[in-house]
């Protein structure tokens, strides 16, 4: 029970890996706030979990919704150990499709903007709200959500691409900011990872992902949720700033 009582909170936790990382802390004795937009999942979920957890439907690039979801939690928790900023969208496009010469599509900027919003700006609102909170009791641990792809890019997601990087930015300089409040800061970069929306793709796509990826197979939410688990416990109390690839052994090329 290494986070026994310990209240955490999980934006995105309805689904994929949210869902899975919620269901891992309530193993190990978490009290679990999910924060996501799914009303009917992020139910589902919450009452899986038991009676110490709660659903909240939160859109974290609104600040307003995000520093109200914070104050609610305190409200009846009393306080937040754990933010874990895992929200996050896709809206993949090429940065400029060409054919004979002439501009025939680009990613637009209403889906650069939205990746933007909420990968990026919502771990921001989200973590700005939730710091205050965890100074005043003397510490906590914010977790963020950044990707493989933020540090070797990925063919068709500027947008994506970009916040995952600046999350891995941020995570940096709010571990610097905040380690003398002794809250530690870290990110998870998940590789190829087998969620509900890559199981969906084409089987020819999902064999090209186990094939590029060294240990034979795509990545299990559970194995991503286990290293988020590591770095909230006690185990990891002197680690921060760091991006902690799980991503079977991926690497620009292979």
């Amino acid at each position: 029970m290494r986070l026994q009582d310990r209240v955490t909170l999980i934006t995105g936790g309805a689904a994929g890996i949210g869902r899975a990382t919620a269901l891992r802390f309530a193993e190990e004795g978490a009290r679990v706030v999910i924060a996501d937009m799914n009303e009917a999942a992020g139910q589902a979920t919450a009452a899986e979990l038991g009676p110490q957890a709660s659903f909240h439907k939160v859109n974290v690039a609104d600040r307003a919704e995000a520093q109200a979801w914070i104050e609610a939690v305190v409200a009846r928790y009393g306080r937040v150990d754990v933010l874990v900023n895992n929200a996050g969208v896709l809206r993949d496009a090429a940065l400029v499709k060409v054919q004979d010469g002439q501009l025939v599509k680009q990613m637009s900027e209403a889906d650069f903007d939205l990746v933007i919003a909420v990968n990026l700006k919502g771990v921001f609102n989200c973590t700005q709200a939730v710091a205050p909170v965890m100074i005043r009791q003397g510490g906590g641990v914010i977790l963020n959500a950044s990707s493989v792809v933020g540090e070797d890019g990925n063919f068709g997601q500027t947008n994506y691409v970009a916040t995952k990087a600046g999350v891995i930015g941020m995570t940096k300089v709010w571990a610097r900011e905040l380690g003398r409040y002794q809250i530690r800061v870290n990110a998870v970069a998940p590789g190829f990872t087998a969620t509900e929306m890559v199981k969906s793709m084409p089987e020819k796509v999902i064999e090209g992902m186990k094939a590029r990826t060294p240990l034979g197979r795509m990545g299990d939410p559970r194995d991503i949720a286990n290293a988020y688990l590591f770095l909230a416990s006690d185990e990891a109390s002197f680690i921060t700033g760091v991006t902690l690839r799980v991503d079977g052994g991926i690497r620009v090329g292979t």
